[in-house]
């Protein structure tokens, strides 16, 4: 069932279409002019989350959510000291 209800929305067009072509954002009654937003705000913010989504489904981030805990504390173990060694040398 359709009602007349009126929403303000933001479409966020993908620039990498492999997983969704647009987000369709719906924006509360107080979203914009609210303790001073604007609407550039507003729409700045939607593609933040886009973004964010992005980032975690795909590419590196979901590459790094792989790895072990463990891995990373080696890593940054093995970082640190390479760092301390080279400042006693120096």
């Amino acid at each position: 069932m359709v009602k007349g209800v009126n929403r303000r929305v933001i479409v966020v067009k993908a620039p990498d279409r492999r997983l969704f072509e647009q987000a369709i954002f719906l924006l509360r009654e107080d979203a914009v002019n609210a303790d001073g937003v604007t609407a550039d705000q507003v729409v700045a913010e939607a593609q933040r989350v886009a973004d964010g989504y992005l980032r975690r489904n795909t590419g590196l981030g979901r590459k790094l959510s792989r790895v072990p805990g463990p891995v990373f504390m080696a890593l940054g173990a093995g970082l640190a000291s390479l760092v301390w060694g080279l400042a006693l040398f120096l």
